[in-house]
């Protein structure tokens, strides 16, 4: 099973310019799952960032297909936790720049305090 993940996420980083969707296909997934993993991949950005995906579940079609239940699922969790995780690495840059520039301006303060005083 952690074999099938691992292929699964080496599809999706590596698949370039092609679709998610035309490369789960070319890799032998169903259609089914294919366009259970496009629509849960979209709707597993837009829990974390409204702008970055759109929610979409054929409600009927995921109670009655497995296979485009089991995509759906497998791409919501994936394309969430993604996202998520860019997500925090972003956040972790920004705060070091804060902290730079925090540093930098309570140090030209104190400079230009002493530049005041000497004169």
């Amino acid at each position: 099973m952690n074999a099938r993940w691992a292929v699964l996420w080496c599809v999706v980083v590596v698949a370039g310019c092609q679709s998610t969707h035309d490369q789960l296909l070319a890799e032998g997934y169903p259609p089914a799952f294919a366009d259970g993993f496009q629509d849960g991949c979209g709707s597993g950005r837009q829990s974390v960032d409204v702008i970055k995906g759109q929610f979409k579940k054929d409600v009927p079609r995921y109670l009655r297909d497995t296979l485009y239940a089991q995509g759906w699922s497998d791409g919501f969790r994936q394309c969430q936790a993604q996202l998520a995780n860019s997500n925090v690495q972003d956040q972790g840059r920004d705060s070091i720049w804060n902290d730079r520039d925090r540093d930098w301006d309570r140090q030209r303060t104190q400079d230009a305090a002493k530049a005041y005083r000497s004169h």
